[in-house]
């Protein structure tokens, strides 16, 4: 996959992240280094993690999927992008509180990467060099992050949902290109 459509795919993943780490920051009003470098490492290293674990368990099923892998990715993607714009036009918010504890952000973060698992599996299945693209991911989410603590603490809840529709729209679109790819029209 090329470096842009990997890099979509980051932010992509990184839009609940970025949305949760907003939350974080107007939690704490005033966040320091410290706890912009916690979460940003929280969410980056999960986002990182999962697509790898994602990428060994399509890869141990790949070959008797093959031959539908793009409907596959196709149905993933739009899946996870589907449901990032569901939950941003919900209306519902989540109450996160300011603290950055391990149980805390083991939580926010495993929530938060469950999509980057699926992401793994259908780059198990387009053939990807899944440690360049996880470190691409983890580092693309890190950042985001931690603007999105700081960004939390100037500017209030603004950008939440928006971030949540961009990233569903980037998904959606990814799956569509794959699938397009592979029916030859692209």
């Amino acid at each position: 996959m090329e470096l842009l459509a990997v890099l979509l795919i980051a932010v992509g993943l990184a839009m609940d992240a970025f949305a949760v780490s907003i939350c974080k920051g107007m939690a704490m009003r005033s966040p320091g280094l410290r706890s912009v470098v916690i979460i940003g490492l929280w969410f980056g290293v999960f986002q990182a993690v999962m697509p790898v674990a994602g990428y060994l368990l399509g890869s141990s099923f790949y070959d008797s999927i093959s031959a539908y892998d793009h409907w596959i990715a196709f149905f993933l993607l739009s899946l996870i992008g589907v449901n990032m714009l569901r939950e941003a036009f919900s209306g519902d918010e989540e109450d996160i509180d300011a603290g950055t504890g391990f149980r805390t952000m083991l939580v926010l973060a495993v929530a938060t990467s469950i999509d980057a698992l699926a992401v793994g599996i259908t780059l198990a299945m387009t053939g990807d060099d899944i440690l360049s693209s996880a470190a691409i991911i983890g580092t693309v989410t890190f950042a985001l992050s931690a603007v999105g603590v700081k960004a939390g603490a100037v500017f209030g809840d603004r950008f939440g949902n928006k971030a949540e529709i961009v990233g569903g729209v980037i998904l959606i679109l990814i799956g569509v290109k794959i699938l397009l790819e592979h029916l030859g029209f692209l």
